[in-house]
């Protein structure tokens, strides 16, 4: 793909497409030699994944809810002039058997021609996406993306003679729909322990196969974190009434105040949630699976701190349908720029 030429003030709109378990999100955008300006965002939880363990298929009423959602996309970028798009679908679509058959239909129906994204890929374009966000200090990396349908982890390293050198990308079929429908939404207690213990189990052979631990121990190491639950947590950690992505976007969390927040969401029903500005009742159910999942990788890769993205996937493609990728800015230290 040729790079767009920043200094043309005509340069094409980009539109990144996001199709998840969870969420249908799209961002359009104009690039700039800083990156780019957001001119148009979409955001709707579809529950595209809803019931898919229990028999491996996408159910049609979550078939009918996110071509709705992916109508009004095919509208606002046909509206803004998008002239250069990357649509994807991840986990829902990659273990559905019927997942490539309700894309065509999604074709035929919206315009719109997905791509079905493999984890490694999605764990990549996450990293790219947050790339703003590393801290230039660290000598190890390690990106969490918590899902709908999977868990990723990206594992880079700055190396004195190498440079940054990709050590892993690693996935889990484990995402906060699965898990909520598994042990339930409002799991508390033991139950929550389970959830925990079940992600532990299908985590840690990654661990003892990569040695991630040993890898990073008594060097610099940062641990980012981007998802729904993360920016969830920090915006009840700093006891915001509405989400405000300029204020979570960047900060850290200690492993205490992410573990205190995770405590209080047990002790709230489930009405408390899904009242809650921050949280809402589409993720009302899904956002103590969330804390599970990061309780297990902190129990498994313990760090003091971890830092919240708000930024992920659809900014890693714009980034990308820009003419950067994420070799050309490891190679120029551009991360933490």
């Amino acid at each position: 793909m040729k790079p767009i030429a920043f200094a043309n003030p005509s340069a094409p709109v980009l539109a990144a497409l996001d199709l998840g378990t969870n969420n249908c999100r799209l961002l359009v955008a104009r690039p700039h030699a800083q990156g780019f300006d957001v001119l148009d965002s979409f955001s709707r939880i579809v529950r595209l994944g809803q019931g898919l363990g229990q028999d491996g298929r996408l159910s049609d009423a979550a078939q009918e809810r996110t071509l709705a959602a992916l109508r009004v996309c095919a509208r606002i970028m046909a509206k803004r002039q998008v002239g250069l798009a990357r649509c994807v679908a991840t986990a829902a679509c990659r273990q559905a058997s019927n997942g490539a058959a309700f894309l065509d239909r999604v074709r035929k129906n919206t315009g719109i021609s997905f791509e079905i994204l493999g984890a490694e890929e999605e764990s990549r374009l996450a990293f790219l996406g947050c790339l703003p966000l590393i801290d230039r200090a660290a000598r190890h990396v390690l990106v969490i993306d918590i899902g709908g349908g999977s868990t990723e982890l990206f594992w880079l390293e700055r190396c004195p003679i190498e440079g940054p050198v990709h050590r892993c990308a690693l996935s889990v079929p484990i995402g906060v729909v699965g898990l909520a429908e598994m042990f339930g939404g409002g799991a508390n207690g033991a139950t929550f322990q389970a959830m925990v213990d079940r992600v532990e189990t299908a985590f840690r052979p990654l661990e003892e196969r990569h040695g991630i631990n040993a890898g990073i121990t008594g060097q610099p190491v940062q641990m980012l974190g981007t998802s729904g639950t993360v920016t969830t947590l920090a915006a009840l950690h700093m006891k915001l009434t509405r989400y405000d992505r300029r204020r979570v976007d960047g900060v850290a969390l200690a492993q205490d105040a992410i573990r205190d927040v995770a405590e209080r969401l047990q002790r709230m029903t489930h009405a408390q949630r899904a009242a809650h500005g921050c949280i809402g009742p589409g993720r009302a159910d899904l956002v103590i699976a969330g804390c599970a999942i990061l309780e297990a990788i902190q129990r498994i890769w313990p760090m003091p701190s971890l830092r919240v993205a708000d930024r992920g996937v659809r900014e890693g493609i714009l980034h990308l349908l820009a003419g950067r990728s994420l070799a050309a800015d490891l190679a120029t230290d551009a991360m933490g720029a």
